[in-house]
C-alpha cells in the first residue's frame, strides 16, 4: 500500500472509533445486544438507554444481529471506545471469552444482561429466574390435565446456544421429567430452534405433525416467538385453538393470540422493571460502586452475584390484571 493511501486507512479507521470522553459525572454505558429484530429487545433498549439518560449517563448501543463474531467486534469496539461499564446480552453466553478478556484488561467491569456469560469473570448477572419460567410452562399444562389422563406433548426448545433456553429446559423437567418416567407424560417430539426464529419453530412442529398426525395435546414452546411458528403449523392442519401452546415474554402478537384462542399460556417477565434496573446498576457501577447480588450462579468461571425479577403466568383469565396494568400493552390492542 501506498503511503498516502495506507496514510488515508489509518486516519479513516481512527475516526470510526471514537472516544465516548467518559466521566464520573456522565458516565459512558456500553450496551451490546444479541438482536434488534424483536419486539422485546427493541424495547429494553428504549428503556434502558432513557432510565441512563435520566441518570445523566450516555449510552452506546450495539446489536450483533445473532452473530457470535460481530458481537465479540461490537464489545471490542465499546473498550476501545473506553466506556465505564458493559452491558451485555449475548447471543452465546460461551462464544464472548476473548471480548470479556480484553473487557478485564481494560479494567472494565461488565454486567450479564438477561442471558448469562460463561466462563469469564463478569461483576454481575440481571435476569428473571429462567428456571422458574419452564417450571410456570409446565406448571399450567399440566394444571389444566386430568391427572388420570396420559398428556402428549411436543416440545420446542430455544437456541441451543443460548444458556437461558437449557434453564427453560431445566425448569420443564424439574415436573415433566417423573411424570415421562411414570408413562403419564409423552413426549412425542423435542427439537431446538435455531436462534429462536419462529420459522425454525414452524419447520420442528411441521415434522411433528409429519411423523405424529394429530396425536399430541400439548406444545411447550419456550418462548412466544417459537410458539407463533408453531401455531402457523397448527393453523395450517387445523388445530389451532385445539391444543394447549405455551409461550413468554408476553409479546403483543402472542397476547393477542391468548385473547382470540389460539394461544395458551405466556409467561410476563416485566422487562421494564428489569431495563430500568439493569439501567440503574450500571450507572452505579460506571460511578464506582460495587455490584451486589442477592443469590449466585456458576458460570464456569466463578460465582456470580445475581439478581433476579419476578415473572408470573398469564392467560385470559389474567391478562388485564398483569400484561394490561403494567402498561405493557393497552388493553385496546389486545383484540
Amino acid at each position: 500500500m501506498q503511503p498516502v493511501r495506507r496514510f488515508a486507512a489509518l486516519f479513516i479507521a481512527t475516526l470510526l472509533v471514537v472516544p465516548a470522553f467518559a466521566s464520573r459525572d456522565q458516565p459512558v454505558i456500553g450496551l451490546s445486544l444479541d438482536t434488534l429484530k424483536e419486539e422485546r429487545w427493541q424495547r429494553d433498549r428504549d428503556l434502558f438507554v432513557a432510565e441512563a439518560e435520566k441518570l445523566g449517563a450516555k449510552v452506546i448501543v450495539q446489536a450483533a444481529n445473532s452473530d457470535d463474531t460481530r458481537q465479540n467486534r461490537d464489545i471490542e469496539s465499546l473498550i476501545s471506545r473506553g466506556v465505564d461499564v458493559l452491558v451485555v446480552a449475548p447471543h452465546n453466553g460461551a462464544a464472548l471469552s476473548r471480548a470479556m478478556k480484553s473487557a478485564k484488561e481494560a479494567g472494565i467491569p461488565v454486567i450479564s444482561y438477561d442471558r448469562l456469560i460463561l466462563n469469564s469473570d463478569i461483576a454481575l448477572y440481571l435476569t428473571f429466574d429462567n428456571v422458574k419460567v419452564g417450571e410456570l410452562q409446565a406448571r399450567w399444562v399440566l394444571d389444566r390435565w386430568p391427572a388420570d389422563k396420559p398428556l402428549r406433548i411436543v416440545r420446542i426448545y430455544g437456541a441451543p446456544t443460548d444458556n437461558n433456553a437449557k434453564l427453560f429446559k431445566q425448569g420443564q423437567d424439574n415436573l415433566l421429567a417423573p411424570l415421562i418416567k411414570s408413562g403419564r407424560v409423552t413426549v412425542v417430539a423435542e427439537d431446538w430452534a435455531l436462534d429462536w426464529k419462529p420459522e425454525n419453530a414452524k419447520k420442528i412442529m411441521n415434522a411433528a405433525i409429519t411423523r405424529s398426525g394429530h396425536a399430541f395435546d400439548a406444545v411447550l414452546a419456550a418462548n412466544d416467538g417459537t410458539a407463533g411458528g408453531a401455531i402457523q403449523a397448527l393453523l395450517e392442519e387445523g388445530l389451532a385453538g385445539k391444543v394447549l401452546v405455551t409461550g413468554q415474554d408476553a409479546d403483543l402478537p402472542a397476547c393477542q393470540r391468548i385473547m382470540r384462542g389460539t394461544q395458551s399460556m405466556t409467561v410476563f417477565k416485566p422487562v421494564a422493571r428489569l431495563a430500568m434496573l439493569a439501567s440503574r446498576t450500571a450507572v452505579a457501577v460506571a460511578r464506582g460502586e460495587k455490584p451486589a447480588g442477592t443469590s449466585t450462579l456458576d458460570n464456569g468461571f466463578k460465582a456470580v452475584p445475581c439478581l433476579f425479577e419476578e415473572i408470573v403466568s398469564v392467560d385470559q383469565t389474567n391478562m388485564m390484571e398483569t400484561v394490561v396494568a403494567a402498561g405493557f400493552h393497552p388493553a385496546d390492542k389486545l383484540k
